[in-house]
Formats: structure tokens, sequence, C-alpha cells
């Protein structure tokens, strides 16, 4: 009987996990850094990028490798691994990959360790009358085996909860208007599956298709295209740091924004008039509510919504000096943004001129290839082709030329894009689909650099594809419902594109599609995109986004929410840096400090944004508390009380309308900035730390970015500095150390400190720099120490506090 369940066990094993049993191996060879391994029906080729990331292509016989890759620029390199060859297997082994090949029945499995991360199950195939996009079309295939309990995240932003298993989720940019708590399909689809096994699977190809993530609850996971390559790169790491880091090496990392970025933008659908547009500001600057940027809308190149799409030139009537206004703008501290989009309408003043200029895509008779949507009966801009990619860059050196700061590119899935329209790189409107926001990115990006090469763009884009952030694309979640529903799905989205490499998606702040002027949802909507990359109110025009032109409570619950904002600027400047540097998000799921917690492979109560804040937004009307588990690693402090938390418990509080729950990690160092009405009052020169005493953390380390905030490519220049504080605790004495790495074109200033020092349990009796005693204030009540000096920041300090 013994004998008879382990025969049943090893039959049920090869038949969950066996690969196709008509295909058969013949041979593995070793050429140039690549292992090709033949089997009857094709050819597999397996070569490392590092020890972590591997790439596998399967070339079906009479077939060749389609094309380069869109999304990976990394090189493969020559990785050391160990070949080993039995009769039945083959494996090739590195320090953070082994691939096993199983001879008979046929299949390729990828290990970290011992521990099996995935395999293949039917590997690549083929099956006809499938159906996208209502329609019929052949698939090409590529399966897997998952484990049962494993919980897949990413295929791009989609309103699905944390865990997307599950679901047959088609990879196709499109728009959802209105959507609230649950949208499978969305404007930023990506080939991605990121596992709770702590690793990433990126299947390698561009044109539209589908994602199986276990739809059928069979185990498998399915990548179906129309066509294209059947290559994919597996992906581990020894963290989820590690793993966020190895995916950005291998598609790139995100560009530093320019530091206004960080600010709050005055947005709506939408400014109709020169004289609003100023108006708008003044009123901010009255009611001393920090803003930093101004997006203008469509009325800025048209008096209607239809029928302008193309025209890319300012409406004299009501924008009669428009050049005056962005100068006038700037002087106030505000940058000006303008919306894009890649139509041409046959009503547009430029119609005729791209007619004769050829920048359209086209049709099978080779003219422009011309359609109805909403706006109008449109062309769509031709990006793959060099004389419509000159000429929309044109539009846009034009408009750089002029002072504008920030390009807007909307509707660009392209939000109709019809499967038969062929573009100039030969490919049709499927092939590209996907890819097209990207690649209009990296077109304005280009403008940029050509127009302005010294300065970062700031680029908002609707769509994208994987490796986007290269091209400095800071995308936004769709037309999300202004209604709870809508607020609920926002952490959700932004946390799995921090795990798909995109750190900068955020939400239209408040909501935009719907009449909905609820106060409360409007205040805790702001709240919570205080610890959101980017802090953008945006409404259609039935509601306003801003905050001045509320009820006076929504007003004020505003104003102190977007103050906290521009507090937080040092930090929150640190963590777009640590994105630049090694890919890692900005809001992180709490599994990133507890990867063996299985409970929160799903938890969405609350996130980290950066490493040492607990966030934990509120998504619900009248909701009147908030129950929080707190990460086991380290105590907690509440950021408004000072009250300290328990490491590794769930806690409930009250709710307060004034906020929403934050905490700091116990031990932490938070640099914050003196208020201020624009981020260009902010020179990193006068900084406010708060160190969050905790007797058993013993040190505590801090490394803060600065630079002129504006410079492209300052840190690679060379003009840079990196602050280093550290804080240890020894006995009764508290040691504060103070460094600077400066780079080799930088000028280090002195920098006025202000040292604030929480749960100080007495007036210390004693506080020096050196030799120097130093003045101080100690609040018994708060038990919080402030300590000022003048640091002389090209050389090492050192503080004492005696206790």
């Amino acid at each position: 009987m013994k004998h008879l369940f382990k025969f049943l066990l090893l039959f049920f094993a090869t038949s969950l996990f066996a690969q196709n049993n008509q295909r058969f191996f013949q041979k593995i060879e070793f050429k140039n850094n690549t292992a090709e391994i033949s089997v009857n029906d094709g050819l597999y080729q397996v070569k490392f990028y590092s020890p972590e990331m591997v790439e596998t292509a399967f070339i079906p016989k009479n077939q060749t490798l389609a094309e380069n890759s869109h999304a990976v620029i990394l090189s493969p390199k020559s990785v050391k691994y160990n070949f080993r060859e039995t009769r039945g297997f083959a494996w090739i082994e590195t320090s953070g990959i082994t691939v096993k090949i199983q001879k008979l029945p046929f299949q390729i499995s990828y290990y970290k360790g011992d521990e099996l991360l995935i395999s293949e199950k039917n590997g690549y195939g083929t099956y006809e009358n499938g159906e996208i996009n209502n329609h019929p079309q052949n698939f090409e295939t590529l399966n897997f085996n998952l484990s049962p309990d494993e919980v897949l995240y990413g295929v791009g932003a989609r309103a699905l909860g944390m865990n997307r298993r599950g679901n047959r989720l088609m990879l196709y940019n499109r728009a959802h208007y209105g959507y609230e708590t649950k949208s499978e399909l969305l404007n930023y689809t990506m080939p991605i599956v990121v596992s709770s096994k702590k690793y990433l699977i990126h299947f390698d190809n561009a044109p539209i298709g589908y994602l199986d993530l276990d739809s059928k609850k069979d185990n498998s996971l399915t990548y179906e295209t129309v066509s294209g390559r059947k290559v994919y790169q597996v992906i581990s790491g020894n963290s989820w740091e590690d793993l966020v880091k190895n995916y950005t090496n291998l598609t790139g990392k995100q560009p530093m924004l320019p530091r206004w970025s960080l600010g709050n933008f005055s947005s709506r659908f939408g400014y109709h008039t020169q004289q609003q547009t100023v108006e708008t500001i003044e009123k901010f600057r009255a009611e001393n509510i920090p803003v930093d940027a101004i997006i203008l809308d469509l009325y800025w190149f048209g008096k209607s919504i239809q029928g302008t799409l193309g025209n890319f030139a300012w409406d004299k009537d009501n924008f009669p000096k428009p050049q005056q206004m962005i100068d006038d703008l700037r002087k106030n501290n505000v940058e000006t943004i303008l919306i894009t989009e890649p139509f041409v309408v046959n009503t547009s003043s430029r119609y005729q001129e791209a007619l004769d200029k050829d920048i359209l895509a086209k049709n099978n008779d080779g003219k422009a290839f011309m359609y109805d949507f909403y706006f109008g009966h449109t062309g769509l801009i031709d990006i793959y082709c060099q004389k419509g990619n000159s000429w929309f860059k044109n539009i846009y050196k034009d408009l750089l030329n002029q002072g504008v700061t920030g390009i807007w590119g909307d509707l660009g899935e392209p939000e109709v894009h019809p499967s038969t329209i062929l573009h100039g790189n030969g490919k049709n409107g499927d092939q590209v689909h996907n890819i097209y926001g990207m690649d209009w990115a990296k077109l304005v990006k280009e403008s940029f650099a050509e127009t302005s090469p010294n300065a970062r763009p700031f680029i908002l884009m609707r769509a994208g594809y994987s490796g986007a952030q290269r091209n400095g694309l800071v995308p936004w979640s769709g037309d999300v419902s202004r209604s709870w529903g809508g607020l609920q799905s926002q952490p959700d989205i932004s946390l799995q594109m921090g795990l798909q490499g995109i750190a900068f998606m955020h939400s239209d702040l408040g909501g935009f599609a719907g009449k909905n002027e609820d106060d409360e949802l409007y205040a805790r909507w702001l709240q919570y995109g205080v610890f959101n990359p980017i802090y953008r109110p945006h409404a259609d025009e039935n509601v306003p986004s801003e905050p001045v032109y509320r009820s006076e409570k929504a007003k004020n619950l505003a104003k102190k929410a977007i103050e906290l904002r521009y507090a937080l600027l040092p930090y929150n400047y640190n963590l777009v840096f640590e994105n630049h540097k090694n890919g890692t998000p900005l809001m992180r799921p709490l599994f990133f400090e507890e990867p063996e917690n299985q409970k929160l492979y799903t938890y969405n109560t609350a996130y980290f944004w950066g490493k040492d804040f607990l966030i934990s937004p509120i998504l619900n009307k009248g909701q009147k508390e908030q129950s929080i588990y707190f990460p086991k690693n380290s105590d907690w402090v509440n950021f408004y009380t000072d009250e300290k938390i328990l490491g590794g418990t769930t806690q409930t509080f009250a709710t307060e309308e004034d906020k929403i729950p934050t905490f700091v990690r116990a031990g932490a160092i938070i640099p914050m900035a003196k208020p201020m009405q624009s981020t260009k009052e902010y020179d990193g020169n006068t900084l406010i730390l708060h160190y969050y005493f905790d007797e058993k953390v013993k040190e505590t380390k801090l490394k803060l970015y600065n630079d002129d905030g504006l410079q492209n490519g300052a840190y690679e220049k060379g003009q840079f500095e990196m602050m280093e504080f550290e804080a240890k605790t020894n006995g009764k004495t508290i040691t504060f150390e103070l460094g600077n790495e400066v780079g080799a074109n930088f000028s280090a200033k002195s920098k006025n400190i202000e040292l604030v020092i929480h749960h100080v349990s007495k007036n210390p009796n004693s506080i020096k720099a050196g030799c120097k005693k130093l003045e101080y204030t100690y609040d018994s009540e708060k038990k919080t120490l402030k300590v000022n000096l003048v640091w002389d920041s090209a050389k090492e300090s050192k503080v004492k506090i005696k206790l």
C-alpha cells in the first residue's frame, strides 16, 4: 500500500508539472554565453543578464527570433556558472538562479537555491479561434506551473485588490471612465507577474494579448499573444528591494524628477482663459496655500472639447499673451504644464499641414487612416515614422522654448487605435498599441534634451509599458470615480506599480469623474496624497479640485495636508533619489519588511512611505476607527502624538478629521523643512532633523541626497552632496555625527540644523559640539529636546548629548 501511494504521488506530480509531452530533448550546446537547447519542434536559447536574471527564448522550427526587446536595455553578461549533465537532467547553476532541464518528459524549471520558483508546464503552444477586442485571433502561448499557495501581483495597473491570481487579464491599454473598486482593464498594462515567492517573470513581447493568472484554478500561468517574441525573463532577489532593483537594472531607471514636481499642483479640466489661470494662482498665494505648478487642459488650444485636437497652438482669443503668462507664473514660483494628445482631427487648424507633411499613420492604400471617436474625425500621429516623429518633436520644442516646463500626454493608450492601422515601422495597431505611450514619452524626453539638455523633464503620461520609467514617464491611474470606491482602489494600484518598476503612479487627488462634492472624501483623498509620489488634485469641471475654491472647512483641511507635504520635501526628495539609483518604490507593501508573513501578502490597510513612515489611509465615509498592524522588526511612534507602539502588534486608533494615521519607525531620523509656499524656497541648507530616540536602537544612519533640484544628470555629473547623519546611543550618551560626501562639481554650504530629539526623559546635563557648548531647549511635557547648530558641511562634526 505504501509503494502504491508513492507511485500515485509520483504520477500526480508528473501529470501536474510535466511539460508538453510532444516535445523531446535532443542536445544542449553553449555558444557566445548562450545555452542552446535543441528540441524536436524548435530551439531554446538561455542566457543570463546577471546571476539573478535569466532570459529564455523559444524559437519554433522554421522561425527566427523576432526583433529586439522594447523593454530590456541591459546587455547579457558572461556570468559564472556551473554546468552539470546526466542522462536525465542538465543544470546551469549560478549563485542566484539555477536553470534545470529535465529531458524526459521535457521541462525547464527555475530555482533559487533549493526553492523552485517557477517551471514551464506546456511551454510554448498555439491555439486558434481566440478573441480579443471582439475580433477572432489565433494565439501563441507560454504556459507555466504555479505553486498552489503563491500570491500574484502585476500585469500593470488594475483595480483588483492586491492578489490578482484567478483573473485572465487583457494586455491592452484602455481607459475606464469612472471606475471604482473593480476594473480589470485600465490605461497601463504590462506583461509582468510578480510572485509572493519573490520572483518576477517578464514576458518580453510588445503586441497585445492576455495574461491568465490561474483563472481555471489548475495552478497555471499562461501568457497569450497575437504575435511576436516567445521570450521571457525570470528574475529573483534576496529581498523585495533587491528584486525591484534587478528588474529596473534590466529595463532602466527613472531619471530624477525636478524638485518642484514634489510640490502641489493646481489642475482641473480645465482653465478656459489666461485670466482664469492667473487668478487661480493668485488665490493660492492670497490664501497662503503652497503651490508649484499649474496644468492647462485642452482649452489652452481650443474653446471646445471636440473638434480641436491637433491644434497644438495657443487660442489667442482666450490666451492672448501666453509668453507673458508663463513668465509671470514663473516669477511667482509656478511652473506651466500643457496637455497634448497624439490625434489630429480634420477640423484642427493643423489638419492640412498633417496631411501635407505626411505625419499620420496609414491605411492599406498608403493614405492617412481616418476614423471617428469622441473628439472628432481623426488621424493618429505616427511617432514610428521619421516625418511624424520630427514633426511632433518640433511642436514640443516650440512650447519648451516658450518656457513650458512640463508636458502632459493624454489619451496615449492610444484611446482609439484600430487594429489595421499601419505605422512607419511596418507594424499594425495591435503590435504597437501597448508601447505607443512609452515611445511617445521617449519622444518628449528627447525634445527636452534637444531644447534644454540641462533641464529635467516632467512628463505626465496616462499609458505605458514595461521599462517606461527610463523615459521619465510619470503615470496616473486614469479617470477614477470621485467616490469612496474610487479612493479605495488607489493604494493597491500604486503599490502594485511600484513592484513593477513604475514608482510614480498616483491618482487624481479628490477623484476625477462625477459631480460628488463630498468634503470628507476630498479631505481624506488629499491627506492620503501627502504620502503619494505626486501631489496633484484634479477633477472635471463639475466640482472644483483646487482647495481655494472649496468650502472653508475643506480648504482648511486641504491646506494642512499640503503644508505637511511641503514639510516632508527633503525626505520625499531623498526617496526620488533612492528610486533613481536603485529602483526602490516610494510606496511599499508591508511584506517588504516581513516577507515570511503570509498574512501581509494581501494586506493593504497600511503601507510604507519610504523606509521609515507607516501610513494608513482612511478610505470609508464616516469611519471612526482604524485597526493597523505594525511590523515586528521595530517599534513605532505616532507622528502626531509621540505615543510609542510595540512592533508585531495590531492596534486600533480613533480617526481624526484633520489627519490620517501616520507613524514613524522608532530610532529613525526624519529630515523635514521649514514652512514654504514653493519648493523654490528650499535649497537643502536649512533642515529640521527629527530623531525618534529609542534606547533599544543603538545606531541609526541616514543618507540624505541634495542637489539644485533642476540639473539633469546632477548625480552622474558630480553636482550633488550626500549628507550623512548617524545617531548612536551608549548608556546615558547620545552621539549625533554629521558628515558629507560632496560631488566633484558641487560646492557645499554651511547648514542650519534644528535637531529635535523625541522621547528624551529628562533635561540633559550637557550638549557639546566638540568643546563648544550648544544652546538648547527642553520640553518636559512633550519630552522633546531641540538643539540648533550651524554646521560647516565641508567638515565632519559631532554633537554629544549627556543625559
